[in-house]
């Protein structure tokens, strides 16, 4: 029995992982991030045909890591910030065989046929990068990516969102501890 309680951990640890977009965050290592403390929206992703709700979810999301912390929205802030999002169909085959291919070994082995049926699925695959500029020199300081399959049930998709922006700032600024898990 105890035995078994390791081994579920390890599977959800997984399937949770599995289900968390790829992030990725770069930064400019000359970018003095303890100088900024508020930031204005520059482009916002609902100028780029996002549906309303996406857009306002992600302003709400990014508000709310820059918040944590310690920066404020600001009509003119130190930081400028600009979320796009892009889109784009992908496909994977399926191949499924059925029947004997190869009878065994020795005297009674033989061939045997066998059928094989290949299955195309699309789908579609969503990138948020969200890009900060620092308004006086207008000069890139820091972008974070999250890509993701894009799921049908908007609720999944509000959660990966979530987890995308948030796995995007658990370290920031740059230099900072990341987020406890």
């Amino acid at each position: 029995m105890s035995r078994l309680i390791p081994i579920a951990l390890a599977t959800l640890l997984l399937a949770s992982c599995a289900s968390s977009p790829t992030v990725h965050t770069d930064a400019d290592p000359s970018a003095n991030f303890s100088g900024y403390r508020t930031f204005t929206w520059l482009a916002k992703p609902d100028q780029q045909g996002v549906p309303p709700l996406a857009s306002q979810r992600i302003v709400e999301y990014v508000n709310a890591q820059l918040r944590a912390k310690g920066w404020t929205e600001s009509a003119s802030g130190d930081v400028a910030v600009v979320a796009h999002v892009a889109t784009q169909q992908q496909q994977s085959l399926d191949t499924m065989y059925s029947g004997p291919m190869y009878g065994g070994w020795g005297w009674y082995g033989g061939m045997g046929m066998g059928s094989a049926t290949t299955r195309v699925r699309t789908y579609t695959v969503g990138t948020l990068v969200v890009d900060l500029f620092d308004a006086g020199t207008k000069q890139a300081i820091w972008r974070g990516t999250a890509s993701d399959t894009v799921p049908d049930d908007p609720a999944k998709g509000d959660a990966l969102l979530r987890a995308g922006i948030a796995e995007m700032f658990a370290g920031f600024p740059p230099g900072s501890a990341p987020a406890a898990k």
